[in-house]
């Protein structure tokens, strides 16, 4: 089964997203993404679920929290509900730095994190207490979203009978960048995506021929320079499909792409969908703290 590299909408100025809706079927591939996820999922009984090397048929209630990087998805597989809900909530995985999860008052929360490379799934007591809050989390605000959503991760780092469900070693180990370089890089692309890049020009800002570069990011991230900046590129893109009601064309030239045709190719070919696919599919309920 291919596993698809998720793109998501949030940016380095955001805490979180959540995402509600109500649906019938689940229709989003295998795929693993860089930042936490935390997933409630209601009245999808019989639905199958894989993380990792682990797969489960779920119950009615459902709640899971992924780590950065690790394969996940849901399928329909015999849930015959109409009336599928799925809270989704996604943050960085730098959301918490290492320096204040080592503080004793958050050494539950450091836990829940490193066992989450694996996938945790909660108990059903765990889900019907904390089940009202994160359906209720979109109707806070700003910081006080922040704290609540902190106040939920220890109220699940501190719950019982969690269970751990991929093995160790099947853990996606993915872009394990540790280099100030490739930093500097993505830096740059982050800042000047909606702009003509060329290879040669950010070769540049690592001192490096454009060759050695390209061989550089190709062992650091496992994709070519153009593959990282088309990224970038549709992760802001899907924020705008989200976000505005900007004409998939104005979307695709803000983000730096030549042509609506070349930004509906590598769109549908990164995504499996189509960008107007996309931006239907996300009919329920966003929001970004």
């Amino acid at each position: 089964m291919n596993i698809l590299r998720e793109i998501t909408p949030l940016t380095q100025s955001d805490c979180f997203t959540l995402f509600s809706r109500r649906k019938k079927q689940f229709d989003f591939p295998l795929h693993f993404h860089e930042e936490y996820e935390l997933n409630l999922i209601l009245n999808a009984k019989n639905a199958k679920r894989i993380v990792g090397n682990h797969i489960h048929i779920i119950d009615d209630l459902e709640l899971v929290f992924v780590g950065p990087n690790l394969s996940h998805a849901w399928f329909t597989h015999e849930c015959k509900s109409q009336e599928i809900i799925e809270v989704t909530i996604q943050f960085h995985k730098d959301f918490l730095d290492e320096t204040m999860l080592r503080r004793n008052q958050l050494s539950f929360i450091r836990n829940l994190f490193e066992r989450s490379n694996k996938g945790i799934a909660f108990s059903k007591d765990t889900i019907k207490r904390i089940k009202p809050r994160i359906l209720e989390l979109s109707q806070k605000n700003g910081f006080d979203s922040v704290l609540e959503l902190l106040s939920i991760l220890h109220d699940l780092s501190i719950s019982r009978n969690m269970l751990t469900l991929s093995d160790a070693a099947f853990s996606n180990q993915q872009a394990n960048y540790n280099s100030r370089r490739i930093e500097k890089v993505f830096e740059y692309l982050n800042l000047n995506y909606s702009k003509p890049l060329t290879l040669a020009e950010v070769a540049k800002i690592t001192n490096m021929p454009e060759v050695s570069f390209s061989r550089f990011i190709k062992k650091r991230t496992g994709k070519t320079f153009i593959d990282s900046l088309n990224e970038i590129r549709l992760g802001h893109a899907s924020r705008m499909l989200i976000d505005t009601t900007n004409t998939i064309s104005e979307i695709a030239y803000s983000c730096g792409f030549n042509n609506i045709s070349n930004f509906n190719r590598v769109f549908k070919k990164k995504k499996h969908t189509t960008p107007k696919e996309f931006r239907d599919n996300y009919s329920g309920t966003r929001v970004f703290i």
